[in-house]
């Protein structure tokens, strides 16, 4: 049938999930970084995510498209409630112990999610944040890692071999569009570390921004190569 329903212009699209939030039917998603109309039949044609867009990146069009599927939606939303909140906006607070009965370390990790296709571009978490960007390998082969890296810092990891993504334009509105103070970067000494390194240092370039940032390297075998 031809209906009117809501087309979304991926290059207007920043990737703040505005819209996904304002979408109380879930037709919305977020695929690598940018927002997506995941279901035709899931849209209901009244547009709550229009207004929401601070980019103008979502407009009506007449086309063909599956009818609004009401009890479909439904089933969906309270599949929805009852299933994994991975990817919920968390903050944590973490205290050390007065008297620690262990030698078990405290996480040091005060927010959530943390895999920078997950993250949401703006987030109250970012304002005035010293902003860790870090490849997954590093938590592993450095033993001290949320001590010494992820302390203090709102963290950020990923891994452009395996996602095939280049972070650089996500990476490059969070800086834009937040408080940030300054940026670290904790890479591998492998190669494809270089990766997340440039779409750090190219997000820092287009931010506008001239903010202190550092790279630190570390070995496969655990030790910190340079800094």
């Amino acid at each position: 049938m031809i209906r009117r329903i809501i087309q979304i212009d991926t290059e207007k699209c920043n990737g703040c999930g505005a819209c996904a939030s304002a979408c109380h039917e879930g037709a919305i998603g977020m695929v690598d970084g940018k927002a997506v109309l995941l279901r035709d039949d899931y849209c209901d044609g009244l547009g709550d995510c229009l207004p929401a867009c601070p980019t103008g990146a979502i407009s009506f069009v007449e086309r063909e498209a599956a009818a609004y599927d009401e009890a479909a939606v439904k089933a969906a939303m309270r599949k929805r409630h009852s299933g994994c909140p991975g990817s919920q906006m968390r903050t944590m607070h973490h205290t050390e112990p007065t008297h620690p009965v262990s030698d078990r370390p405290t996480s040091q990790l005060s927010q959530w999610p943390v895999q920078i296709k997950l993250v949401p571009v703006q987030a109250p978490y970012f304002d005035g944040a010293n902003l860790l960007i870090a490849a997954d390998c590093t938590a592993y082969a450095y033993a001290n890692f949320h001590k010494d890296f992820i302390r203090g810092k709102i963290t950020l990891i990923g891994c452009p071999k395996l996602d095939s993504a280049d972070y650089s334009e996500k990476l490059t509105e969070i800086i834009r569009q937040n408080n940030i103070k300054s940026v670290t970067v904790v890479r591998m000494e492998v190669p494809c570390c270089g990766g997340l390194e440039h779409a750090a240092v190219t997000a820092l370039q287009n931010s506008g921004k001239f903010l202190p940032w550092q790279v630190v390297t570390i070995s496969i075998d655990g030790t910190i190569l340079d800094r």
